[in-house]
């Protein structure tokens, strides 16, 4: 009989805990190619609700996948950027994207 996973120590767990979801790994990848405004990147996922965006990219935040720098400037703008850990996820990007390409067209 095959050894059961156990979850609490397995990395697929807990890897997917910090950026699993619907959501996220799309606007990572949007934030792979550039710096973007909250705008630009809703523009990028129109599926996405503004609420669902500002929570999905607070919790990024805190993870530690992306920055958010605030322009002291009228109107007021902020930018999102991925964090060097957040650019360590990149490769895995690109090779999901290669792997779809491959296999579902």
């Amino acid at each position: 009989m095959e050894n059961e996973l156990d979850h609490a120590d397995c990395p697929v767990t807990a890897t997917i805990a910090l950026f699993g979801g619907r959501w996220k790994l799309l606007i990572l990848y949007v934030l792979s190619r550039n710096t973007r405004r909250f705008g630009e990147i809703q523009v990028r996922i129109p599926a996405i609700s503004k609420k669902v965006l500002t929570e999905q990219l607070r919790e990024l935040e805190a993870d530690g996948l992306i920055s958010r720098k605030e322009y002291k400037e009228l109107p007021p703008r902020v930018e999102y950027a991925l964090t060097d850990f957040g650019k360590s996820l990149c490769p895995l990007l690109i090779d999901i994207a290669a792997w779809k390409r491959k296999n579902i067209g």
